[in-house]
């Protein structure tokens, strides 16, 4: 059978992509949203070769399948209920950790923005009054900052989820391509 998911024409991004890097909120949405893509992409073409695979040795097997195929067809629902745990563990885990990411820099920010907003009240000169100011402004836009990263947590947990059934599905599509 050919090798139909070849035709993905960013498949080689799979071996850029680091196995185990650390969460990150402030990747880029485009390349994140990208890579969900492509992965989408690879999936839905290797599991266009598995479907044709299991189909055709299912027409084959007739109503009577050997112990093999038996198998084989008892592997096709374990496999996704596998997957479909494993995906929802992934996104428990990535919200886990974005939680407490998101907490602890919430936490900071509040306290640099308070510390600046004391600093400010207990200015003693106008001059200083100014420089405080300053300070509590760049406190507040790297709040801003940091808030505006937010958003890209819904591509990374897209990412988390669609990992495990890429791999699985991968898996399939180069273990049924050899027969």
């Amino acid at each position: 059978m050919n090798n139909v998911w070849a035709a993905c024409p960013l498949r080689n991004e799979e071996e850029k992509m680091e196995k185990d890097k650390p969460l990150s909120l402030s990747a880029d949405p485009f390349s994140v949203w990208a890579d969900v893509a492509l992965k989408t992409c690879e999936m839905m073409a290797a599991s266009a070769e598995v479907i044709g695979h299991r189909a055709g040795r299912m027409a084959v097997a007739g109503p009577i399948p050997n112990a093999s195929d038996q198998s084989e067809f008892a592997l096709m629902g374990r496999e996704k209920i596998e997957a479909a745990a494993e995906s929802a563990r992934a996104m428990a885990e990535f919200l886990m950790t974005m939680n407490r990411q998101l907490g602890a820099q919430a936490f900071s920010q509040m306290l640099m923005g308070s510390t600046a907003m004391i600093s400010l009240a207990a200015s003693r000169s106008v001059g200083q009054s100014i420089e405080r100011q300053g300070e509590l402004v760049r406190t507040v836009t790297e709040s801003v900052i940091t808030a505006s990263q937010l958003p890209n947590s819904a591509g990374l947990l897209a990412q988390e989820a669609v990992k495990p059934i890429y791999s699985r599905t991968k898996a399939n599509a180069r273990r049924l391509g050899r027969r």
